[in-house]
């Protein structure tokens, strides 16, 4: 199949010679271009004044040396002959024989050493014309590789390699340009320097490789791009690739040195592991040594200098310096602070028991190297501010543990308490009103009294009919009592709940009248108290103080009913069992025993632990 265009080569031939009015004239095309691997075909246009019986066309291939080889021919209306050659098997020819007549050499698949001069004669009669067309075959290169030096030395006077550039399997071999940030480079004796050399393959494909050396390399360098262009010639003219652009790695020497803290990114504290790096503005790894007071202190990286659990015996200034070929020695400083906070001491440490109506002065202090923030609390509720709690006229209830809290505000990781307990002495307090639980025996009654104070108050009961009372329990924390007492009894009876310590006495009273509990009943009663500041009353008066001007105040809850008759027999079981389950009927009542809690309780005469009793 001919190529385009083919047809107007011939056309434009034949125009051309038939205007020269010859005897017999052949015209070729100089040169005729295409791509390795491709066809090629090469045309041949002859005239002839008049036609010809015995026209013959031969093709002949040049030759070293100047020799020719004929590869194919026709002669008159014979058919075409191809000659044994290396193009046998890959050429074809065309012919037409008129006057205005022209022959088609198609070479196939093309390789580098078909490119060689080609000819086409013509003979008629006695006449004879010869012309040729050079065939010229490109392969452009692979797209061009290039490497960047991983050592550049900057300042240096000598040529420094800077990057290779390859481009392969080109033909014919291309060439080089090297640029630095656009501009091309040229070479020159004194800065640049570039270095060709072009490899031939077994198949004729050529490989050129390109080295870039420069003089005088700047530290600036390092952010410059290298790259490489290629050019190369093809089909229809020439045409250009570009390489990737690359930068070099320039070594430099450091001018100066520089310390700084990487870890923690904060204040240091005692207890911490603290990082510090040594650099220089040079890109070497210089060895550098980091050293204390003239001690050379051991580093596991070359730059990074690493202290453990550091205190502040730590603090102080490091060094970090290096020389380099003994002649330029550098040097950085750094001063370390290691931070600290020494216990919370809280003066007096164990005050003295205060009387009520005392004043007393609270110190906390701690030993910081940083200034530092104190809040007081007393039962996780805040106070005051300050080193200073001045606490005035105290009452019972400034009776508890207070804590101060020092915190240093730059380095809140810097932080300590302390707590000490105050205690007030005072008289005792009746902190509930006497209550009345009414019994399964309508006869039975449970009295209830709690008092609070310090030292902690011992209770007594006192009745205006001894006969009446069955049992007393008390139940003891460090400043508060609880105490039950049963009574059975059928007519009014005054009872007084008597709460005394060594600060005083104070008491309550109430009256219970059987005859308005007809079901069982818990009353929580209006009572009278009193206080005095002399000896405690004896628990075996039978009147109560006379200060009974409240009427008593009765709740009165719907009783449950009796689970019928009780047989005689089981009277005095049942009155046992009435009295122990009205005590804990009357704790229940009381919060004492907190609802689904395992384990047992004792209730004695003794004293009992706070931690035994769950209040609400």
């Amino acid at each position: 199949m001919k190529q385009p265009g083919l047809t107007l080569t011939l056309t434009a031939l034949h125009l051309l010679y038939w205007r020269a009015w010859a005897a017999l004239e052949v015209s070729m095309e100089d040169r005729r271009e295409v791509l390795l691997g491709s066809g090629a075909e090469i045309p041949c246009v002859f005239s002839l004044d008049q036609p010809a019986a015995d026209l013959k066309i031969e093709w002949f291939v040049s030759l070293s040396g100047g020799n020719k080889q004929r590869i194919h021919y026709k002669t008159g209306s014979e058919e075409p002959q191809v000659e044994a050659t290396r193009y046998t098997d890959r050429i074809s020819v065309s012919y037409n024989s008129s006057t205005n007549g022209n022959s088609v050499l198609t070479i196939s698949s093309t390789q580098l050493s078909d490119e060689q001069e080609y000819f086409c004669r013509v003979s008629a009669d006695s006449a004879s014309d010869e012309k040729h067309t050079q065939l010229l075959v490109f392969q452009p290169p692979s797209p061009p590789t290039i490497e960047a030096e991983k050592h550049v030395s900057a300042g240096s006077d000598k040529m420094e390699k800077i990057a290779t550039c390859i481009a392969e399997n080109a033909y014919p071999a291309p060439k080089v340009l090297w640029h630095k940030d656009g501009i091309p480079l040229q070479p020159s004796d004194d800065d640049v320097y570039v270095m060709n050399s072009v490899t031939v393959q077994p198949s004729f494909l050529q490989t050129l490789q390109s080295t870039l050396h420069l003089k005088m390399v700047k530290k600036e360098d390092k952010d410059a791009e290298f790259y490489c262009e290629i050019s190369y010639f093809t089909v229809g003219g020439e045409s250009m690739m570009e390489s990737d652009h690359v930068k070099i790695t320039v070594h430099y020497s450091a001018t100066e040195l520089k310390m700084y803290q990487v870890s923690p990114e904060r204040l240091v504290k005692e207890g911490d592991r603290v990082e510090i790096r040594c650099e220089g503005d040079g890109n070497l790894s210089p060895a550098i040594t980091f050293s204390r007071n003239g001690d050379e202190i051991e580093s596991q990286n070359e730059n990074l200098m690493v202290l453990e659990n550091v205190n502040r015996a730590n603090s102080g200034e490091y060094l970090c310096s290096y020389t380099e070929d003994w002649v330029n020695y550098l040097h950085s400083n750094f001063t370390l602070k290691v931070h600290f906070m020494d216990d919370v001491v809280i003066t007096p440490e164990q005050p003295a028991e205060l009387d009520e109506g005392q004043n007393l002065s609270l110190s906390c202090n701690a030993l910081c190297s940083l200034p530092t923030r104190t809040v007081w609390y007393k039962d996780n509720k805040q106070l005051d501010e300050g080193n200073i709690l001045t606490l005035s006229s105290v009452s019972s209830k400034s009776s508890g543990t207070y804590t101060c809290k020092v915190q240093a505000p730059d380095l809140p990781e810097l932080s300590g308490e302390s707590s000490v307990d105050v205690t007030v002495r005072g008289k005792p307090e009746i902190t509930d009103k006497i209550e009345i639980i009414s019994l399964e025996n309508k006869n039975m009654f449970n009295l209830s009294c709690s008092t609070t104070g310090h030292p902690t108050p011992n209770i007594t009961w006192s009745l205006s009919d001894e006969q009446t009372r069955v049992d007393v329990w008390n139940m003891e924390t460090d400043d508060s009592v609880i105490s039950i007492i049963t009574i059975s009894t059928t007519s009014t009876v005054n009872a007084s709940c008597i709460a005394t310590n060594e600060m005083g006495t104070v008491l309550t009273s109430i009256s219970v009248e059987p005859d308005k509990f007809e079901d069982s009943t818990t009353v929580t009663t209006g009572t009278t108290s009193s206080s005095t500041t002399g000896p405690p009353t004896s628990h075996n008066q039978t009147e109560p103080p006379a200060e009974t001007d409240e009427s008593p105040k009765k709740k009165e809850h719907v009783r449950k009913e009796s689970s019928g008759f009780i047989i005689a027999i089981l009277i005095i079981l049942v009155l046992l069992l009435a009295i122990g389950g009205s005590v804990f009927y009357f704790l229940y009542k009381k919060g004492k025993i907190p609802c689904g809690r395992s384990g047992k309780q004792d209730l004695t005469k003794e004293s009992a632990s706070k931690d035994d009793f769950w209040w609400r």
